[in-house]
This record gives structure tokens, C-alpha cells and sequence, in this order.
């Protein structure tokens, strides 16, 4: 078994790395092999739509740019599992993530009715969000609304409905002092996570072994 953490946080040692890394090492506690990539150092791009992946002479599933992302396209088309870490940035993903997003699920579709996604098989996934957004604040600028079509994108070209997970309230600076930043309480928040750090970790884990035991199933 294989799973495949792609990272969409331009902070790559922060809030939704060490997450996505908590739940490689649940996967990797079941013997799976793991990857780990960081999107934000990738040079690549959106879509061109220019319908390459839909041609009828050419091989269905293949995003014909080539860039930095086009090899890890591949490998997670190879993969046995799936992880999709972004922090959420104006109510929605990072725009790496939905770049990646776009080229991925979108070479994969192919205008059928009967043939909704030409991956072949079924992918086991998850989304990992983080927000400094506490829940009641999340719920209120409808979040999980906004982001509710990758899930069901996820779910149709992949197979399978994506588990959904979210780390609420996160911590933004080492020294808020440095930052303008009023509408937060620092204080509050490291309270926050001193009560629930370690329990959110563990359920990031849990949620790296969820994912092998469902492709395992497969």
C-alpha cells in the first residue's frame, strides 16, 4: 500500500504539514509506504483547457503540460490512498491546492454519463483543513459549504466519498506581538491547543490509518 500526502500550505513546517505528516506516520504504522509532497516549491499551472485529456486518439487520464506537477500527477494516479492537506485562505483553499486540484480531477473526467472518471479504480481520500477560524466561526461564514465541491468532485472521480477533517483555531504566529492582529486573542488560543494538541494529532493519525485499512479492503 502506498499513500500520497500533498501538501497545498505555502508554510511548509507549520499547522497543516505537521498534520498531514501525523497522519503518514498512522499510515506507515500498518506498513504502508509513504510520500510526502510540497506543493508551493513546484513551478506549475492551472488547466490550459486545452482538452488534451479528453481526445479520443489520445490516452484518457493524461494532462499533456508538462511541469513540475505533471510527475507527481502520475504517481498519484499510482497511489493507493490520498491526502489533500490546504489550509483555508479567504474561505476556501490555497490556490495551490486548486490548481492541483483542477489538473488532477479534471484530466481524469472525460464528459461521460457513463464513465465518470477513467482512473480505473477506487481511491481511498481525505481532505485536511486548517483555519484560524474557530468551529462556531467556520459554520457562520458557511467554510464547509465553500469547499463542499472538491469533496464531491473527490468523490466521483475517485471512487469514493473523502473523509473530511479539520484543525479549527490555529495558532498563525510564533510572536503575535509582531503582527497586527487584534482580532485575536493569542492567549485564548494557546489555551486552545494546550487542551486539545495532542488529541487532534491523535485523530490525524487515526485518520492515516483509515485511509490503508479502507484501500486495503479494496
Amino acid at each position: 500500500m502506498k499513500i500520497m500526502a500533498i501538501n497545498g500550505s505555502p508554510r511548509r513546517a507549520e499547522n497543516t504539514a505537521r498534520l498531514l505528516h501525523k497522519a503518514l506516520e498512522g499510515a506507515a504504522s500498518l506498513g504502508a509506504e509513504t510520500e510526502y509532497i510540497d506543493l508551493y516549491p513546484l513551478k506549475y499551472k492551472g488547466c490550459l483547457s486545452c482538452f488534451y485529456c479528453k481526445r479520443k486518439d489520445k490516452e484518457h487520464g493524461v494532462c499533456i503540460v508538462k511541469d513540475d506537477l505533471a510527475p507527481v500527477l502520475e504517481r498519484a494516479k499510482q497511489a493507493d490512498a490520498l491526502l489533500f492537506g490546504s489550509p483555508i485562505y479567504f474561505m476556501n483553499l490555497t490556490s495551490g491546492m486548486q490548481t492541483f486540484l483542477e489538473r488532477f480531477f479534471f484530466s481524469q473526467y472525460i464528459y461521460s454519463r457513463e464513465i465518470p472518471s477513467v482512473l480505473g479504480k477506487t481511491l481511498p481520500s481525505a481532505f485536511l483543513y486548517t483555519m484560524n477560524a474557530t468551529e462556531e466561526q467556520a459554520t457562520a461564514f458557511h467554510i464547509k459549504e465553500n469547499l463542499a465541491a472538491y469533496e464531491r468532485a473527490a468523490a466521483d472521480i475517485l471512487g469514493a466519498k473523502p473523509y473530511l477533517f479539520y484543525e479549527f483555531n490555529t495558532l498563525q504566529f510564533k510572536d503575535y506581538s509582531k503582527y497586527e492582529s487584534s482580532i485575536f486573542s493569542e492567549e485564548e488560543k494557546r489555551a486552545y491547543h494546550e487542551k486539545h494538541g495532542a488529541e487532534i494529532a491523535e485523530q490525524a493519525y487515526a485518520l492515516g490509518k483509515k485511509l490503508i485499512l479502507d484501500a486495503q479492503k479494496l
